[in-house]
């Protein structure tokens, strides 16, 4: 499921920013843009984030801004700086030349220049501000997607309700069909058979077999019950997004039976309309949570 959240948590004149970006994806996947500060919390932010999302890939960039401090975050390196002094005043003696050295000809030298160390309170701090703001952009995310899913959700059921009302349509012409199969069969057979020669006990037992190879009656009440489980999932605020993966499959496999079984005509179309609605659902299925 789609979304993003943006959470800021400052102190101290350190201001740390989150941000949070999820698409769609049938497992949990996140990927990380941290400040060299923070590498090493990468499984602590893991867990963090696990209370709030349960699938999707998910993008988190924290930017740790301390430039309210008025502290510098490099220095130099003082033994470089004698050292590079040393050696162009020995070269200025070398090269006969009077003038003193300046501190422009030493910032050439990139390397006196280092990044300051922070000290254990400092990381702490940031650490404290980054878990504030990474739960403050959680919060907002997790919002979003749930204004998305509620439109999702009122999507599902009216599509599951589709599909229930074209079993409904499905188990309304049913009525009368297992006698008309049973009759049609017999006609076909005394059609193709000299009636002196059927062993009318083993033909009724035969036809009973073909007859019930054809009924549809028990592959539309479990996909009903599939149905019943489905909307009760659609409609929890619990993690559902498995469940309804699965529920669908069952659903499908369970529609396609039907199909294959009815062997009529009319039927099949309102099978072909449940179908259609369950591959969008499957679709749909893939941004649940």
């Amino acid at each position: 499921m789609t979304g993003f959240g943006r959470g800021e948590s400052s102190a101290n004149g350190i201001t740390v920013t989150v941000e949070l970006k999820t698409v769609n994806s049938r497992y949990l996947d996140i990927s990380f843009r941290l400040p060299q500060s923070l590498q090493n919390k990468e499984l602590e932010l893991k867990e963090l984030l696990q209370q709030y999302v349960e699938r999707g890939k998910v993008n988190l960039s924290i930017r740790v801004d301390k430039a309210d401090t008025g502290i510098p975050e490099v220095t130099f390196n003082e033994n470089l700086v004698e050292g590079y002094k040393q050696l162009l005043n020995d070269l200025r003696e070398a090269a006969g030349i009077e003038e003193p050295v300046q501190l422009e000809t030493l910032l050439e030298f990139n390397d006196i220049f280092e990044s300051r160390e922070q000290d254990a309170e400092e990381i702490e701090q940031i650490w404290q501000l980054t878990q504030d703001a990474t739960k403050s952009a959680a919060d907002k995310l997790v919002e979003m997607r749930l204004q998305e899913g509620s439109q999702l959700e009122e999507d599902l059921n009216n599509r599951v309700d589709h599909i229930d009302e074209m079993l409904s349509i499905i188990m309304d012409k049913l009525e009368g069909r297992t006698q008309e199969i049973r009759d049609d069969l017999l006609e076909r057979i005394n059609d193709l058979i000299d009636n002196d020669k059927i062993d009318e006990e083993r033909l009724e037992m035969e036809v009973a077999v073909l007859v019930d190879k054809q009924d549809i009656t028990e592959e539309i009440v479990r996909t009903q019950s599939h149905i019943k489980f489905f909307k009760q999932a659609v409609n929890n605020d619990d993690a559902v997004g498995r469940r309804l993966n699965f529920l669908s499959q069952e659903i499908n496999r369970e529609i396609n039976t039907i199909g294959s079984k009815a062997n009529d005509s009319e039927i099949s179309q309102y099978v072909v309309k449940a179908k259609e609605s369950l591959e969008q659902i499957r679709e749909q299925v893939q941004n649940v949570e």
